[in-house]
């Protein structure tokens, strides 16, 4: 080292290199190219959408769109629609009753050739955002009080449900119950052109003091091999979990499978492996092996609903988000974050969720572990009522620059080859870019989306950088007008093709314009 600054020049180019690489790994950091940025929309109980029943089906869109343009503009790239929330549907294409959450009653067709999921879906691609459908495998009704259709499964076949607080539920023990969930979700991945499958952290109910899960009869009926209820409760989720994952990617590969389970697998207390946390856990009380779904490959990626300030006792942030960091196994880890728990104060509620840097402070320490891929947001209202600086904050700050999806090469790592013939015209309301879709990759893939990127004059070519992408499309457009640009000014463009998993292509051009 000393020898170094015997020659001035060598020791300040050194010493530039390295700040200059710091520097590119902060900004990487700081705005990665590739980032999960998820948010829950919730239909049950009409939390988000449609925040009321009987909209007409224009209404419902509306809301949509606003609800979409909203997160788009906070930089978001994902949506976990909740589409089956009690063995009910959101969506035409199903062997289930139409949703009381859209109409106000069970079966009541919304409009006729309206399909809100297929709105959705177009809705959301034209936006660069992912459309993950979430279901609820489990959940019949949400209370004894439910209206449901005479068609209804539970009506109709009463003898694979079990009551338990107040609610009707499949019974996940009886092997017909998990063929027929599957199927449900089935309809939908033939059906639909949704990028996700989607489960969250109901399987067996959360225990209510003095009630007892009435499933003794079917433990005796299938027992599989089991002689303790509590491992064979496990092993009946487990085996949903395999089936549903299986048969996902048996029809299309490139769908993601996941599931946002309680943030606690086990406390170190009852199990080495477990985090040091002392709370409710997944594995005992809910019957969900949440570690062994990820360690079995059975799920794309695991989401765990760490709804915990860094301060919590019981549960602290930081080390669920190391456990579950060091508990991944190769799959993929976005974070369950509270944005509903944030108050100003004038509550009883944990103070620290009144704090402004709470969330903000666990999006830094989530982008410092390198074994996470990003957040979902529950939820969606939330971001425009109680949560909205830290929707301030994402737009101006952690999300101010757009991101693709992260890769999964487990599931397809071939990426699709670049746009053909790439041109670009300055006309008087913007950049006319126009290119052709690239020859079929070797999967027989061409694009399912597109990336443009745009440089000033003089500045460095460069598409690892977040900032320089423009549009980001989750369709086969091949057109965009770039209407932000100044006169006077020369620009050089590059696109992008990406094929169903977000795989990137090669780019094309680059082609500078000059707008005059």
């Amino acid at each position: 080292m000393l020898k170094i600054f015997k020659y001035p020049f060598l020791a300040t180019l050194l010493l530039f290199i390295f700040v200059s690489t710091l520097n590119a790994q902060q900004a990487l950091k700081i705005a990665p190219k590739r980032e999960f940025r998820g948010v829950w929309v919730a239909s049950v109980s009409n939390i988000d959408w449609p925040s009321k029943q009987g909209l007409s089906a224009d209404q419902q869109k509306q809301e949509l769109i606003a609800i979409l343009d909203q997160h788009k503009t906070n930089g978001l790239n994902a949506v976990i629609l909740q589409i089956r929330p009690t063995a009910d549907a959101l969506y035409a294409k199903s062997r289930e009753p139409w949703s009381h959450w859209l109409m106000g009653k069970q079966g009541l067709t919304p409009a006729a050739g309206y399909d809100p999921l297929a709105f959705a879906i177009r809705e959301c691609h034209e936006r660069g955002m992912e459309l993950h459908a979430w279901f609820n495998p489990y959940r019949a009704t949400m209370s004894a009080r439910a209206v449901t259709e005479p068609d209804h499964i539970s009506n109709k076949r009463p003898e694979l449900f079990y009551k338990y607080g107040g609610q009707i539920l499949f019974d996940p023990g009886i092997p017909e119950n998990r063929e027929y969930i599957t199927q449900v979700i089935l309809d939908v991945v033939k059906g639909y052109d949704i990028d996700g499958v989607h489960f969250d952290d109901y399987f067996y109910p959360y225990r209510i003091a003095g009630q007892v899960i009435k499933d003794s009869a079917t433990f005796e009926k299938y027992p599989n091999g089991f002689t303790k209820i509590d491992d064979w409760r496990r092993n009946n989720v487990d085996l949903l979990v395999k089936m549903v994952n299986d048969s996902v990617h048996h029809y299309k590969k490139h769908i993601k499978f996941g599931i946002s389970p309680f943030g606690i697998w086990r406390n170190f207390r009852e199990d080495t492996l477990g985090s040091k946390t002392n709370g409710l856990s997944n594995y005992g009380e809910l019957y969900a092996d949440s570690r062994k779904w990820v360690k079995e490959g059975w799920v794309d990626y695991i989401n765990p609903q760490i709804y915990f300030s860094f301060s919590r006792a019981a549960a602290p942030f930081q080390v669920l988000l190391d456990w579950w960091g060091n508990n991944t196994f190769g799959r993929h880890l976005y974070i369950g974050q509270g944005a509903y728990l944030i108050h100003n104060g004038s509550t009883k509620r944990e103070a620290a969720w009144a704090k402004p840097n709470e969330i903000p402070n666990q999006i830094r320490a989530i982008r410092a572990n390198n074994r996470v891929q990003g957040s979902v947001y529950f939820s969606s209202k939330s971001l425009s009522t109680v949560a909205r600086g830290l929707a301030d904050s994402l737009k101006n700050n952690f999300y101010k620059y757009p991101a693709l999806p992260p890769q999964m090469p487990w599931i397809d790592d071939l990426a699709p080859n670049e746009p053909q013939h790439l041109t670009a015209d300055a006309q008087e309301d913007g950049v006319n870019l126009k290119w052709a879709k690239p020859l079929k990759a070797k999967d027989g893939e061409t694009a399912s989306g597109y990336v443009v990127y745009r440089f000033e004059e003089g500045e460095k070519i460069n598409v690892l950088n977040a900032r320089n992408m423009i549009h980001i499309i989750f369709t086969d457009y091949t057109f965009y007008l770039d209407t932000n640009v100044e006169k006077g000014k020369r620009y050089s463009y590059l696109v992008t093709a990406l094929d169903r998993i977000k795989n990137e292509s090669e780019p094309s051009g680059p082609v500078g314009v000059e707008v005059k």
